[in-house]
């Protein structure tokens, strides 16, 4: 990428109903569009991303790729994170990591925007999509805070508004439009005279070099905030707080991190498959208990019935429990 001080990045983030957001998104932007842009739509890590690729070659006058490491970028260029993997910025090139999963996610928004932030500070527009949870809005504020512009879409008109709303609840956004207003506002934007840029704060440094797995220790997690009495779903290590304001986030030193809500739906999800687990065993043990009260005594017999009858007890209070879990997923 061509280095002056006015040049500009645009970073997205988008999730669920993102393919749809994405190819009216692009369908707007100019052939020589003097930016690259960066795009993070969380996919499966079975998935490849080459139908959306596709779809967004088709759909806009830009040239989309997947991007790879230490790929150089250029201007008038779309750049998607691929499956399973994160996409960072640094200083005119891409990284491609396989970092740990943040929100949940891999690849996730937040990391491609903070180390945005941390490379081109003022230089960033950051836009949130349409989404599930609030991924991308801790990403966001480092945007903010290193001097770079926020837009949200309208939560009114996305399809799945939460990360919209996030941003805009706890980042405050810029501009927050319709995706069919956006291609005209970038086109303004990136053409805007930027003072100087200052040093990016210490904290989103360290996490944006967390993320790229030159940092993941305890000294680096201690700096961030302070630890708490929780484990990190993912690998069982010790989480401690981050917080930024009125959002909450938690990281442990191998660097998983999460926002409440999805840490929250990380545990609960954790905590289906542990009931499942253990339904399938007090079953099992029920099976071979009322297996061996056939070809028992009488007297043993009449004993390892009782112990098959609270066993049913057990299973009967798992069952509830997991249905009870199902109903607050479908009512979340």
């Amino acid at each position: 990428m061509q280095e002056n001080r006015n040049s500009m990045l645009i970073v997205i983030g988008a999730s669920a109903g993102g393919m749809a957001a994405l190819k009216e998104f692009v369908a707007q932007i100019p052939k020589h569009f003097p930016a690259p842009i960066f795009i993070v739509n969380h996919m499966g890590a079975h998935t490849t991303g080459d139908a959306l690729v596709k779809v967004l070659n088709e759909s806009g006058s830009l040239t989309c790729v997947q991007a790879h490491d230490k790929q150089a970028f250029k201007n008038g260029h779309i750049y998607l994170a691929p499956s399973d993997q994160h996409m960072l910025i640094v200083k005119g090139k891409i990284l491609v990591t396989k970092g740990a999963r943040e929100n949940r996610s891999r690849p996730a928004i937040d990391p491609l925007f903070r180390s945005a932030a941390v490379a081109y500070g003022n230089r960033v527009i950051g836009i949130i999509l349409t989404g599930y949870l609030d991924d991308g809005t801790s990403g966001m504020m480092a945007i903010k805070r290193c001097g770079g512009v926020c837009i949200a879409q309208d939560p009114e008109e996305a399809s799945y508004p939460d990360m919209s709303q996030s941003v805009i609840a706890n980042v405050g956004a810029d501009y927050c439009l319709p995706i069919a207003e956006m291609g005209a506002l970038l086109s303004d934007l990136v053409r805007r005279q930027l003072p100087e840029n200052e040093q990016p704060p210490e904290d989103i440094v360290i996490e944006a070099k967390i993320a790229q797995r030159v940092l993941s220790d305890l000294p680096s997690v201690e700096a961030l905030g302070e630890q708490v009495p929780y484990n990190c779903p993912d690998c069982g290590g010790v989480l401690w707080k981050v917080a930024e304001e009125e959002l909450l986030r938690y990281r442990c030193h191998t660097g998983h991190a999460f926002t409440s809500s999805a840490l929250l739906a990380q545990q609960t999800e954790k905590l289906e498959e542990t009931l499942w687990v253990a339904l399938r065993m007090f079953e099992e043990r029920q099976n071979l208990l009322v297996t061996m009260s056939k070809i028992e005594s009488k007297k043993s017999a009449s004993s390892i019935s009782l112990r098959a009858k609270d066993s049913q007890v057990h299973i009967d209070r798992i069952r509830a429990m997991l249905k009870a879990t199902d109903t607050d997923d479908h009512g979340a």
